[in-house]
């Protein structure tokens, strides 16, 4: 597995616990694999979810990390979006 990608995990549980994130999303990283959250935390999957956000890696450690904003990653092309808008709105508020 790659080291972005179980790093990304561990940001992700430690910041989604306890942010009653009930729907399921999936980032797609592009060249590297994928991760889904879900009410049960996040993992290394590519099941599907309600909502797949898809970026590069460079992108995607900059949101996790906080440096980059979903929204603005969002509306500069960065990050797309593919399925529920309205969840990944919520998890873009969980991650804030």
């Amino acid at each position: 597995m790659s080291d972005i990608l179980d790093q990304a995990v561990a940001e992700l549980n430690e910041k989604m616990s306890g942010a009653g994130f009930a729907s399921s999303a999936k980032f797609a990283i592009a060249d590297v694999g994928a991760i889904v959250l879900d009410a049960s935390g996040a993992r290394i999957s590519d099941e599907d979810t309600d909502v797949t956000l898809s970026a590069d890696a460079d992108t995607f450690q900059q949101i996790i990390s906080g440096e980059m904003n979903p929204t603005g990653a969002f509306m500069s092309g960065k990050l797309t979006i593919d399925g529920d808008m309205g969840v990944a709105m919520q998890l873009a508020s969980a991650l804030a």
